[in-house]
């Protein structure tokens, strides 16, 4: 017998309840939902988040409130089923996230003064030590991409006072590191090169480089995947060119390439 749907809600604790609703009624009568486990939603989960990112970068307003409605359904099934081992629900997480919240925010919540942004991150930071944190970087999960670990860390050291003063200090740490790197890749000759030596340098580079986005208020990671959405899109109009021409990518040389390569820059 077909069970009856939970009609929509206009205020926003109604529709949390309708939510709530759908989930008991698929996690005991779904035979899908009833198989999943904390495991093995969790790459779903990852790959909701990137969906997100996508529609963020596209900044497409319709897709965006549909990732996100992805992502809660994910949270609401988490502590559904943390909810039938007795660990916790989905108040326990709600109360707890508003606890955190009240608790870092001393100067919204107490009386904390902070002079701008800077003053909130660092209270942020000293607040978690004292939660037991044992260290500023603690929080920054391992599994993280590398680009954006690097961020992470950065932002972490800078909460507590460990950082450059200025922007010209940060390039110039850039034009060291890009030295270094240059001396152990020697670009003028093809002289054996020690990888692991090399391989370092060039991931200080790429950490210097990162630091300094920061400092102009650049985020690297959308940075360098709108770079690859243009890099895409233009070998696409390339390869769509080649095959108008009646032409072979691997049949072309590299001055061919560039002529359509030139007119993807224009589209």
């Amino acid at each position: 017998m077909a069970l009856t749907a939970p009609v929509a809600s206009h205020n926003p604790s109604g529709a949390f309840e309708r939510l709530l609703t759908i989930m008991d009624d698929l996690r005991t009568n779904c035979p899908w939902d009833k198989k999943q486990t904390l495991e093995s939603l969790r790459h779903l989960t990852i790959e909701e988040t990137y969906e997100l990112s996508d529609a963020i970068l596209a900044a497409d307003m319709t897709e965006i409130k549909k990732e996100l409605g992805d992502i809660m359904l994910h949270m609401v099934f988490y502590a559904r089923i943390a909810s039938e081992t007795k660990d916790f629900d989905i108040t326990d997480v709600l109360n707890s996230i508003c606890d955190k919240l009240i608790n870092r925010h001393p100067h919204i919540y107490s009386d904390t003064h902070v002079n701008d942004e800077a003053d909130v991150k660092r209270n942020w930071e000293q607040i978690k030590l004292k939660e037991g944190n044992k260290s500023v970087l603690g929080g920054v999960p391992a599994s993280l991409p590398a680009l954006v670990k690097a961020s992470r860390i950065q932002e972490k050291a800078r909460g507590v006072g460990f950082d450059w003063e200025n922007k010209d200090q940060v390039w110039d740490k850039v034009e060291e590191e890009l030295q270094e790197f240059k001396d152990e890749f020697n670009t003028a000759d093809e002289t054996l090169i020690d990888k692991e030596k090399a391989e370092g340098e060039f991931g200080d580079l790429l950490f210097s480089l990162i630091n300094y986005a920061r400092f102009i208020n650049i985020n690297p990671e959308d940075a360098l995947e709108k770079t690859n959405r243009k890099f895409i899109k233009r070998f696409q109009y390339l390869e769509e060119k080649a095959r108008e021409h009646g032409k072979n990518l691997h049949d072309m040389n590299l001055a061919e390439m560039d002529v359509f390569w030139e007119e993807a820059k224009k589209v």
